[in-house]
């Protein structure tokens, strides 16, 4: 799996836009690794489409998606379905209609496979957070199992920890003190 320090992958993938679900003919864009030059990204990847865990996820990062933009992180959100899939979904579920970030399809898991997160068993991708720099360097990998969902909030704390560029210690949130070395 690729981890902290290790360069993110190049994509160019087919995502469903953000915002309210559009007709198939306008719902589409591509998304590539320099799609949001200068920008932090945050990419998390579910395992399935139309499942149970997953739209929590989802729908908590796009109630978080202003506190990501105001930190110039761009969210996206990733799985190994196809856009028409993730523009279905979108349409379907009322927690995910409206989501502020891209829902990109990795239908060939090429993208998954590059990093390493692909379920051994089930063939579709662990429920992994990375955040990467403006250089594309991963700065932050978690990965949980297939039946857990992650903390959203604790994403956005290590973003903020990331982006002071301090020893930060346990627990830190954003305005409190950085430890200092003497």
């Amino acid at each position: 799996m690729l981890t902290v320090g290790d360069t993110f992958p190049s994509f160019d993938l087919t995502a469903v836009k953000p915002g309210t679900p559009q007709a198939p003919s306008e719902a589409f864009a591509q998304v590539t690794d320099k799609s949001y030059p200068g920008q932090w990204l945050v990419v998390f990847f579910w395992p399935k489409d139309f499942t149970f865990v997953c739209p929590t996820e989802i729908a908590e990062f796009g109630r978080l998606s202003e506190d990501f933009a105001d930190r110039d992180a761009q969210v996206l959100g990733v799985s190994t379905d196809n856009e028409f899939v993730h523009h279905a979904w979108k349409r379907d579920h009322e927690d995910l209609r409206a989501l502020p970030f891209p829902m990109v399809s990795d239908i060939k898991r090429d993208l998954a496979m590059q990093l390493g997160i692909l379920d051994r068993e089930e063939g579709v991708a662990l429920r992994a957070t990375f955040i990467v720099d403006p250089e594309g360097v991963i700065q932050h990998v978690a990965v949980n199992g297939l039946n857990v969902g992650r903390n959203v909030k604790e994403t956005l704390r290590v973003l903020d920890a990331l982006q002071t560029d301090e020893l930060c210690p346990c627990n830190w949130e954003k305005g409190e003190e950085v430890l200092k070395v003497a």
